[in-house]
């Protein structure tokens, strides 16, 4: 089957740092990266506890990618999840019974290279690894869709691809290793273009050909039917963003320490470089089309089938 790697990965991923079922906790999995800066305001805010009225506690978890937060929704160490729109519709196909709650972000995605030689997609074929969360993942399926609309195989550099974190990714791209690209996000792209260098040879919304939401919450029919704690969520969530705005001097100061980024730097990162953070969901009809035509997904998936109210 044309897209086995994606099963496959998707079932071998491990899953770490969540382990804990007492059912009165509400357990939360982001991913790396500025895209969940919201999450990161609202815990440290305390904005869920305080919506939650004491009733629940609160847990964090970070994974490596979808697979894992997969992983943990499947063994009940989970009920919330974020991750990209293509590993969810994926997951989807092989009947993981989860819908998206809320959108989190859009935010620019870029392919990025410190090869002088690589200045497109085709410089790319046969030259080295190209590092990305996993097959599958948001950034394997815009690269697809690029090298469909320009080379018409959108497999072509499959072979090449690596999973590793945006964080390792990042590093391994910067080393002396075999990854001449890393398909990522900021702040790991944003920081990538600043260094002398590095360039993009492929822009995310370029590839996609219209706007998307980057990032998306997801969650099983169980914590959806707990209707207090799912709308005390989705509550902390609007406070986390509206906090953002308001507090821009705070914000920074909060989100300088969970990223490792000077407060100047953020602040152009966070309010000057298309960052764009709300529930609005974008792109899923888009992904769902090109995934089904590309043997992705098999299953007849409507947008209406994947949302929850």
């Amino acid at each position: 089957m044309k897209k086995m790697m994606v099963i496959i990965f998707s079932i071998i991923m491990g899953l770490s740092g969540c382990n804990n079922q007492i059912t009165d906790e509400i357990i939360i999995a982001e991913q790396y990266g500025l895209a969940y800066a919201p999450l990161q305001v609202m815990k440290e805010k305390g904005f869920l506890e305080d919506e939650l009225k004491g009733d629940r506690v609160v847990k964090w978890v970070k994974l490596a990618n979808t697979a894992a937060i997969r992983e943990a929704m499947l063994s009940d160490q989970l009920d919330i999840g974020f991750m990209g729109i293509p590993p969810f519709l994926i997951g989807v196909d092989q009947e993981m019974p989860w819908k998206i709650m809320t959108g989190l972000s859009q935010s620019p995605v870029g392919l990025i290279t410190d090869q002088v030689s690589i200045k497109n997609l085709e410089d790319l074929i046969q030259k080295g690894q190209i590092a990305l969360p996993q097959p599958g993942s948001i950034q394997h399926i815009l690269l697809a869709m690029a090298l469909d609309k320009q080379m018409g195989q959108s497999n072509l550099l499959d072979h090449q691809l690596i999973a590793m974190n945006h964080p390792e990714g990042y590093q391994a791209l910067i080393g002396e290793t075999q990854v001449v690209a890393q398909f990522t996000t900021p702040p790991y792209l944003f920081d990538g273009l600043n260094t002398e260098g590095i360039h993009m040879i492929l822009d995310g919304e370029e590839a996609m050909g219209e706007p998307f939401t980057f990032i998306v919450g997801v969650c099983q029919d169980s914590f959806y039917q707990e209707e207090a704690s799912y709308e005390s969520f989705l509550r902390a969530l609007d406070r986390a963003y509206i906090f953002m705005e308001d507090e821009k001097s705070e914000t920074l100061t909060i989100l300088s320490k969970s990223y490792g980024l000077e407060e100047d730097v953020l602040e152009s990162y966070l309010y000057e470089m298309d960052m764009i953070y709300g529930k609005e969901v974008l792109g899923v009809e888009r992904f769902i089309s090109f995934m089904r035509k590309e043997g992705y997904i098999s299953k007849d998936i409507r947008q209406d089938d994947v949302l929850w109210d």
